[in-house]
């Protein structure tokens, strides 16, 4: 339980999912750096309502699971969650290439904090995509005067300066009904966070960012995927496959019912066929079922067969940046999907490419949960929001959430809509 005065430096984070709704709770101290300052002090899962690939389908269900999960960690922290960082994530999002130039204001031609703000902001000078707002602008490289590749150009002299930046739009009807959903949860929103980008900060390091690895997260209904190089981010990408793709297998294959395939899947589940022999096997009366016998062997192959198509999905989607096997740091898996045994081999084998499971690094924690692939997204955006923080104390970040004037607007309409 905290105390009202520390209330003031917790840190909430929504992951909204197809399968589970997570909060974590972060209390963060501004003084210290941003991995020693957070401790995360409490978590909270319930099962996913109105909601499907990402997407709000019934806001009535949806606000009622958030505010089940919200009241879970009320209970643990001791005072009411007030405000919160959100992911979003889903088959309505979409990234594009733009570029950005302006005049350097200073007369000595010295580039400062504004000039960059400045710079990143004139990329949305380009209209948006019908019926989508910007969610992100994340810098690739600056140029001034025509040097190019310079990442920070902070003291750097000239008079002209350029940006390439990967824009990331979340599609309007999406954001406006994760909005309004949590909106009616009574807490507000910090800002609204693409996950992907939030968890690939947590999890990975600088060093695998700068010679080239690719984030994959394993969702109940879909992946979501972004590839770095040269430490900036290259292509994202969301694949509508996840773990319930899997569990839909199984039970045709089994000839059973989802609820019982969803069981066998968490208990037995792997994709390494040539570990079990004809003699290895379950029984589904073990699970709720009737009384079938069923060889792991069998099993591992169902669920190897969809793996195998997600992992060539990703491959294609590698194929778009020309990065298939060339990236030397490899694949990191997270997500509640990616809980799946045998995975990182199968990975190694079709992809042709390092594999391995990415966790949160550096951060204190009350709970087991931070060693939990289904709690990474949650928990990463309490490590965003405090980054944001300490951004916002320095008066600049290269982040540039895009979408905070929509969500003012979008606030204040529900404000007047809702009672």
């Amino acid at each position: 339980m905290v105390s009202k005065r520390q209330q003031l430096s917790l840190i909430t984070g929504i992951d909204i999912g197809s399968t589970g709704i997570r909060v974590a709770v972060g209390q963060y101290n501004q003084e210290d750096s941003v991995e020693a300052s957070i401790k995360i002090i409490a978590t909270g899962e319930v099962s996913s309502e109105g909601i499907v690939k990402g997407s709000i389908t019934s806001i009535e269900d949806a606000v009622s699971a958030i505010s089940c999960a919200l009241e879970e960690v009320d209970r643990l922290v001791g005072v009411p969650i007030e405000n919160a960082w959100v992911g979003i994530s889903g088959t309505q999002i979409l990234s594009k290439d733009n570029r950005g130039v302006i005049a350097v204001a200073k007369s000595d031609g010295e580039i400062g904090y504004e000039d960059v703000s400045r710079v990143l902001e004139s990329t949305q000078n380009i209209a948006s995509p019908l019926n989508y707002e910007v969610l992100h602008v994340l810098p690739r490289a600056f140029t001034v005067d025509g040097q190019t590749g310079i990442r920070d150009p902070i003291g750097m002299t000239g008079l002209r300066l350029e940006v390439d930046a990967q824009m990331i739009y979340g599609a309007t009807p999406h954001m406006k009904n994760i909005t309004k959903a949590i909106y009616r949860t009574g807490i507000e929103i910090d800002d609204l966070v693409l996950g992907i980008v939030a968890t690939a900060d947590a999890v990975l390091t600088q060093k695998q960012k700068d010679i080239g690895v690719v984030i994959v997260d394993i969702g109940g209904s879909t992946t979501t995927i972004a590839a770095y190089e040269d430490g900036t981010l290259i292509h994202t990408a969301v694949i509508p496959i996840g773990s319930n793709h899997i569990t839909n297998d199984i039970a045709l294959g089994l000839q059973t019912s989802i609820d019982i395939a969803e069981r066998v899947k968490l208990a037995h589940g792997s994709c390494a066929q040539r570990r079990y022999t004809v003699k290895d096997g379950i029984n589904l009366i073990d699970f709720g079922g009737e009384d079938q016998a069923v060889r792991k062997k069998f099993l591992a192959e169902i669920i190897s067969a969809r793996v195998v198509e997600l992992l060539e999905k990703i491959d294609q989607e590698l194929a778009v940046v020309q990065r298939q096997a060339l990236l030397p740091a490899g694949i990191i898996f997270t997500g509640g999907g990616a809980k799946l045994d045998g995975i990182v081999e199968i990975t190694k084998k079709v992809l042709q490419m390092n594999a391995g499971y990415g966790y949160i690094r550096g951060i204190q924690s009350a709970t087991d949960k931070i060693n939990d692939l289904a709690f990474t997204g949650a928990i990463a955006l309490v490590r965003w929001g405090a980054v944001m923080q300490q951004a916002q104390q320095k008066k600049f970040s290269f982040f540039i959430p895009g979408s905070k004037k929509a969500l003012t607007q979008m606030r204040n309409v529900f404000k007047f809509l809702i009672p």
